[in-house]
This record gives structure tokens, sequence and C-alpha cells, in this order.
């Protein structure tokens, strides 16, 4: 064994995290409460925010500490009827910042005003959804902040000594990995929508709103928004909220086998998609793409057929209420979380699956 400079025997390392614990800086030791940035543009809340309120209901209660939404923009009176909607969510207060430069999306009004309510009020944990805007505020928000981030989350946790624990998909999606914040604060993290279940709406629960100034003038802006315009190819693709979803992976062996999954998705109304192969192949758009990088979703119903189903596509299917899987390969990873597992070539089983749900829904209609 080798000896330190005065002849002792070296500690040993600490094994694991505990090694890399370090007693939290004393200005950090005020920071409490979970917050969550509630993504409100044009009048409407997105879904993702509910589902962090649901998540971060669970956090706050294992902390012991109060659930706050945070509500950005334009107009006062939009954000206060938004807050009480958060309230029903779980939300136990709101922080409302109201101010004309905030009517539109912009970093770094965004950035300030949430930078000085952290500064201000000292949260324990931050939540964003990992959306296009809030992926954004979160990178610029935690490097202001020098603290840390935890992109695309798929599970959130508290551990034994009160730390965050978020797990991601790491190495190009193959592994998990949960990842600590330890001596930092806010403790921060993005959570994709549909992650993470809805909660309930209880009706009647009411909260605490709580008003903060934000000193910052529009000609002190460098970015101006000259015109909103909306994107008209947004609605096309709904996979992130649909109740039915059909998917087809590379054992559909062609691009014309595609329409076989369409033909599928059109019989029960619900919606098409597929995995990441088939995007790179070119054979369905990449607003379609299910997975790690591409869309999560949550249905009553997913098909899978043709997917082999790597941890990259289950993060984004296993919140599924029911999976069916159709693969070649009895021992295809998919067959691990899905529900019912059909061994069959997809490109011959979907025709007949086809068929058969036109026949049955058909007779439904006519005998109702």
């Amino acid at each position: 064994m080798s000896q330190s400079p005065d002849g002792t025997a070296p500690a040993k390392p600490a094994a694991g995290r505990a090694g890399l614990r370090k007693e939290l800086p004393e200005h950090f030791k005020a920071y409490k409460h979970v917050w969550v940035f509630i993504e409100y543009e044009h009048g409407v809340v997105h879904p993702v925010s509910f589902e962090l309120l649901g998540e971060g209901r669970k956090l706050a209660d294992a902390l012991g500490v109060e659930l706050a939404g945070v509500l950005l923009g334009g107009e006062r009176d939009a954000l206060i009827a938004a807050a009480r909607t958060c309230f029903q969510y779980g939300a136990d207060l709101a922080y409302l910042v109201a101010n004309p430069v905030l009517t539109h999306y912009r970093n770094e009004t965004y950035t300030a005003a949430m930078t000085r309510l952290v500064d201000t009020y000292k949260p324990e944990v931050l939540l964003l959804g990992a959306t296009t805007l809030g992926r954004d505020l979160a990178g610029s928000v935690a490097t202001t902040l020098l603290t840390g981030l935890t992109a695309d989350c798929t599970a959130l946790a508290i551990d034994g000594e009160r730390s965050l624990a978020a797990t991601r998909p790491t190495f190009g999606g193959s592994l998990l990995c949960t990842i600590h914040t330890l001596n930092y604060r806010p403790q921060m993290a993005t959570i994709r929508p549909r992650v993470m279940a809805m909660p309930a709406p209880q009706a009647g629960r009411t909260g605490r709103i709580v008003e903060h100034a934000l000193d910052m003038p529009e000609e002190d802006v460098v970015t101006k928004v000259l015109r909103f315009l909306p994107d008209r190819e947004s609605n096309k693709a709904q996979l992130a909220y649909a109740d039915i979803v059909v998917a087809g992976g590379l054992g559909l062996k062609s691009e014309a086998n595609v329409g076989l999954v369409k033909a599928l998705a059109d019989a029960l109304g619900g919606e098409y998609g597929g995995s990441r192969p088939l995007v790179q192949k070119g054979w369905i758009g990449g607003d379609r793409q299910i997975g790690q990088t591409g869309k999560t979703i949550r249905p009553k119903l997913y098909i899978a057929a043709g997917i082999s189903g790597a941890i990259q596509h289950r993060v984004g299917v296993e919140g599924a209420d029911l999976i069916v899987a159709i693969n070649t390969d009895a021992n295809a990873p998919i067959f691990d979380f899905a529900h019912v597992g059909i061994v069959a070539d997809a490109v011959e089983l979907l025709p007949a699956l086809t068929g058969a749900f036109r026949r049955h829904l058909s007779i439904n209609r006519i005998a109702s």
C-alpha cells in the first residue's frame, strides 16, 4: 500500500456519489420550494405545464415544501386567470410578472424576469417543459444563474439527501443515467411533453398569487417583435396527444408499405408515425418520428409494426396505456415492455387487422 508524505496510509476515496458531495454553500441553504415554469403564449397554457405541475406536486410533497407556478406575460388579468387554473393542477401559489415587454417570448426579457424571480424568492427546484421555448429559456437561465441543468428527463425523484435525482437517456439513448446537481441551486430540469402523466384537475382548489414587478423598458430590449406569424403546418401531425397511434419500423421493408400503417391508423381514427430509421430513409417526415429524438406519446392504444424497440424508442412510448407489438423476431426488445406481443410479419398482418377493424367498426355504427 502506498503512503502519504507524512508516512500515514492515505484515506480511501469515498465510493459513488458520496465522494462528490460537499456541504451546501451557506447562501444556498435558504433555497426552498419547487417551481414550474408555466409556458403561456397567445392566451394558451401549454399542456406540458400541467403535466409538470403533477410531477412537481410529488417532489414538493417529498421535500415538505410548496409548489409554485411561474407565469410571465403582457396582460395581468390573463395571467391571473391562468394562475387559477394552475391551482387546480396542484400549485399552492403562483408568481406573476406582467409587463408589456413579456407579451411575446424573447430570450432576453424572459431570462431577465425568471432570473430576477429566482434571485428574490430562491426556489430549490425549477422545472421547465422541453419545448422549443422551454429549451431556449432553460439553457439561458441556468447559464445566467451558474447552476446545473438536466435536459429531456424521463423521471424525477428526491433522494435521501433532498437532492433532485433527474433521469435521462445517455450514450445515444442506449442507457439511462441519473444526474444530481449537488452543490448548486436551483436544481433545474426540462421534461418533454407527454413524458409525465396529466394530473386530474381539482375543481375549486385555490392558492396565493405573488406579483413581481419587472423594471425593463422596451427601449432597453435589443430584440424586437415586428409581427407574429402562426405556423400553418403545426396542426398536421398531432402524435403527442392522439388517443390511438400506429407506427412502423424497418420491418415494413419498403416505403410503399408505410401505406399499410396509414391505412390501419385511418381505420382506427388515429395518427400514424414511425421510428427514426424511417425518417432517415425519407419514408416519413420528421414530425412523425416517435422516440427519444422525436415525439413522446401517451395514447390509449399504440400499435408498433416492425419496430425492434431499442431504448431510444421505448422512452417515447412506454407511457401508452396499451402497447401492441408486431415483429418477426420473438426476441425483439419491444416484447419486453409491450402489453401484447404478436410474432408475425407486419406486412402480412397489417392489412388483415385493417380489414377486421373496418368490418367491426362498421357493424357497430350500423347497430347504433
